[in-house]
């Protein structure tokens, strides 16, 4: 009896097949992530000024930039609070002892500061690279995420300096201790929350880029990004710090910067670029039948 062939080919196939991809795709149905709009001269220049401009009004300038007085007291003429019910509902959330509340306050500082952002930008290198990115698309996508929160928090720190609302717990203290507070430049900058507005920024950013890419697996990053966002501003409530309409305009309108930035300053061009492929990405199956054997897999 004459023994069959298919051993021997099956054998010659599984030999050949890791070394020579190319012949089992041609690439036409390779996976493809889309180039944005960026210019590093324009956008490091714009990243940095308004960086500059955020930062050194917080650090140099928040003695001539705060206002002294409030502006918005939730109180009438006569000393009659005027606090809306919603605030007032709100404040609930504040802690009932001052450890508590500044425990919060800490939290949401490491929070807000330090968790958020490096969570964010390490959420967007592990989905670029699992989608294959080139190298050079996570230093542009961590670029238009930090420009997307120093614009929003540079317009969060005007707003503040503008409106001038007493912060809640200052709302709460006699006027002759008013001015005795830890740092009184910062009484009267109630809304918006920046912490808030920052988190919303960065992760809504972070999310906005990722789905222009084309990344894969980017429901991670709203995923984990939001909740860790509002728990800042929930911390912020808790250290009685901001009102509840102080947390929910920082969620807009940090996400409204979040969305804005990244469409209008970096849509898609008409450019693609192919998915970097690895070697972990090879699966074959031998495949064998009465007149036929090969391999069925993904190259």
């Amino acid at each position: 009896m004459r023994s069959s062939p298919r051993p021997l080919v099956i054998a010659l196939l599984l030999a050949l097949a890791p070394v020579s991809p190319a012949v089992a795709q041609d690439g036409s149905d390779q996976p493809r992530l889309h180039e944005l709009r960026f210019d590093w001269a324009r956008d490091v220049a714009i990243t940095g000024t308004a960086g500059v401009l955020w930062i050194s009004s917080e650090t140099f300038f928040k003695d001539d930039l705060a206002p002294p007085e409030c502006r918005w007291c939730d109180r009438a003429p006569d000393g009659t609070d005027t606090l809306n019910r919603l605030d007032r509902w709100g404040r609930g959330l504040a802690g009932e002892t001052e450890q508590s509340r500044d425990r919060a306050n800490t939290w949401s500082n490491i929070m807000g500061f330090a968790v958020v952002p490096a969570g964010v930008l390490g959420l967007q290198y592990a989905v670029g690279n699992g989608s294959g990115a080139p190298d050079r698309f996570f230093a542009e996508d961590a670029t238009i995420i930090v420009q997307s929160a120093v614009l929003a928090s540079l317009a969060n720190q005007t707003v503040k300096f503008i409106v001038g609302r007493e912060r809640p717990f200052v709302h709460q203290l006699p006027e002759d201790q008013k001015r005795l507070t830890e740092h009184p430049t910062d009484n009267n900058l109630s809304f918006y929350s920046g912490h808030t507005n920052l988190a919303f920024a960065l992760v809504v950013s972070a999310g906005t880029v990722a789905s222009l890419r084309g990344y894969d697996n980017q429901a991670w990053i709203w995923g984990v990004g939001l909740p860790l966002a509002t728990s800042v501003g929930l911390l912020r409530m808790g250290a009685d710090k901001h009102y509840l309409t102080d947390v929910a305009t920082g969620a807009v309108l940090g996400a409204a910067f979040g969305v804005a930035v990244p469409l209008l300053l970096h849509g898609r061009t008409d450019e693609t670029v192919p998915a970097r492929l690895s070697g972990g990405n090879v699966r074959m199956t031998p495949m064998a039948g009465a007149r036929v054997a090969g391999i069925s897999g993904t190259f």
